[in-house]
């Protein structure tokens, strides 16, 4: 008998529950490497992104939406009229306090000008004419005339002499930033206090005259040029050359102020050169002589120290 034929039909079904398993366990543990989920693209993701992509021009339409809208074009129009209507409030407002239209006027200047004021502070003997140019009873810009007084030297002399006097704290092993402020605001104080004093000196002398605020507040400030000349001296070839520097430049704003304020302060008489007599003019002639004498007294005062 031959058996053959049923052992091979047996070994044929026992082998089936095997590719079965092994099918399955195949189909179970890899399919999802065989194929990519698809899940999250669907309708409602691709309509997700649409939505993302449509944001800023959908922003954007709706910013020309509302600047197309009249009643939001109306109220542009009212808020740009209320800001220009308060910065015209406010500038007059300040202008009353703070003259901004003649402060303008002072630092008109230009580097030829600035040139020559440094040279007529420093050598003031050669100079001649003195007198402030006129243009229709207005002073011109110190820009075309170098007797006109300007606050642009002053400003920069001023932050200058600030920074030299750091520079020569600096040199001594004394330099820290409350000393440096002790200087600034002190150079300040003096100059307040002299300009507050010259206006009282005015007043109780009862001088007629066209000197403004702003005016001497210049006159006080062209010092600091003559008091960085002296320190910067000082500094590079000792104690001797700042002694000499500043009596150069002490002498030079003595004769500035006097050849400058004489004709604002003096009368006619005394500007052309002619005897004055009378109480007043003598007073006057006191007054100027005292503000000129001040200028090298606060030079030395404030720039001794800064020399050692």
């Amino acid at each position: 008998m031959d058996f053959t034929a049923p052992q091979s039909g047996f070994r044929q079904r026992k082998l089936h529950p095997n590719m079965r398993l092994r099918n399955s366990s195949v189909d179970g543990s890899d399919g999802s490497q065989l194929f990519e989920d698809t899940s999250g693209a669907g309708p409602g993701s691709q309509m997700g992104n649409r939505n993302k992509q449509a944001g800023p021009q959908a922003d954007a339409f709706a910013g020309q939406t509302l600047l197309s809208d009249p009643m939001s074009n109306l109220a542009m129009v009212y808020g740009s009229s209320l800001a220009s209507q308060g910065r015209d409030l406010v500038d007059r407002n300040l202008d009353r306090f703070i003259p901004i239209s003649k402060l303008k006027y002072y630092f008109a200047v230009d580097t030829v000008y600035v040139g020559k004021k440094l040279g007529l502070l420093v050598f003031p003997y050669m100079h001649q004419n003195w007198e402030v140019n006129y243009q229709q009873d207005t002073p011109v810009a110190p820009r075309f005339d170098v007797n006109a007084p300007d606050l642009y030297i002053p400003a920069m002399g001023f932050i200058t002499y600030v920074l030299v006097a750091g520079l020569a704290l600096g040199t001594q092993n004394r330099f820290s930033p409350e000393l440096l402020g002790v200087q600034a605001s002190s150079a300040f104080v003096w100059l307040i206090m002299e300009v507050l004093a010259v206006l009282l000196s005015l007043y109780l002398v009862t001088v007629n005259t066209d000197l403004t605020t702003i005016d001497l507040l210049a006159f006080s400030g062209y010092k600091y040029v003559g008091m960085i000349v002296g320190v910067v001296a000082g500094l590079l070839f000792g104690k001797l050359a700042y002694y000499l520097s500043l009596l150069w430049c002490c002498a030079a704003i003595f004769v500035f102020m006097i050849r400058t304020l004489r004709l604002k302060l003096l009368s006619e008489a005394a500007a052309e050169g002619r005897l004055v007599r009378g109480t007043r003019n003598q007073l006057r002639m006191y007054l100027t002589m005292s503000i000129a004498a001040a200028q090298p007294i606060v030079m030395y005062w404030l720039t001794y120290h800064l020399v050692r």
